[in-house]
């Protein structure tokens, strides 16, 4: 147990799985009480065991962020029911991933990514920003994606939707940031959780041939760029998109 999170509450967005999960369980390492939300409840429970097994605090609030600013103010509230009336730690990680390119994205598609990647923030993070000012402050930290910076043919409206919530962060982070709480983005880079029963490489690692890295990260990995940009070791960082894609974005891939 850590204790750079110590005495903190945090709400965890999506974290039922892969990179929310990572990042909820590297917070209650650092000692944050955390909430994991999302919609599946075994895996709430899964993850709140793990955190407490570890020594840590963490309750399952459920969650179907479908972009209504309803359910978003209901997330708000029972988290901070939970968390004992605080929440000091937002992370805005819960969000789909249609593959379909622009010719085969139909207009509910698009509006559904949207709603779920950034209208659910949006309003979650209005609903938070007056109970962390009362506090004293916070942090809000969004997951953006390489792929806003390097073009793909597919999953065209996720992109856009990440590209906005980058957006936000510089724009909440001007508006917020008088109030006592940091405003920053993570953008992962190819991440999956290790599979020891895995015989032939993954499409996704293949892409990941020729980075400095030279292979996929981990849900741990982004987990602890969050508890850094949350602690008070980067109080001076706002406004800022981290990229946290083992050098995919700002290095030549050149593939061997």
């Amino acid at each position: 147990m850590g204790n750079r999170l110590q005495g903190k509450a945090a709400l965890v967005t999506g974290s039922t799985s892969n990179i929310g999960r990572g990042v909820a369980i590297a917070y209650g390492r650092e000692g944050a009480h955390v909430v994991v939300s999302g919609r599946d409840t075994q895996r709430g429970a899964e993850v709140v065991a793990e955190i407490r097994a570890n020594g840590g605090r963490a309750d399952f609030v459920a969650a179907d962020l479908d972009g209504s600013a309803a359910a978003s103010r209901a997330l708000a509230d029972g988290a901070r029911s939970v968390l004992g009336g605080r929440v000091d730690i937002l992370v805005n990680n819960a969000g789909i991933f249609p593959a379909n390119g622009t010719l085969d994205t139909d207009e509910a598609t698009f509006d559904r990514v949207l709603a779920v990647n950034v209208k659910a923030a949006f309003f979650l993070t209005a609903a938070l920003v007056p109970h962390m000012t009362e506090s004293g402050g916070g942090a809000v930290i969004n997951l953006g994606s390489w792929a806003v910076r390097q073009g793909l043919p597919q999953g065209i409206a996720y992109t856009a939707s990440k590209g906005a919530l980058e957006a936000l962060t510089r724009a909440w982070s001007a508006e917020f940031g008088s109030r006592g709480i940091r405003v920053n983005a993570i953008s992962p880079g190819m991440v999956l959780t290790p599979d020891p029963d895995e015989t032939t490489p993954n499409p996704v690692q293949v892409m990941m041939k020729g980075t400095p890295h030279g292979t996929t990260g981990t849900p741990e990995a982004i987990g602890q760029a969050a508890v850094y940009l949350a602690s008070d070791e980067s109080s001076f960082v706002h406004g800022t998109v981290l990229d946290v894609d083992g050098g995919r974005t700002a290095v030549a891939v050149i593939a061997g």
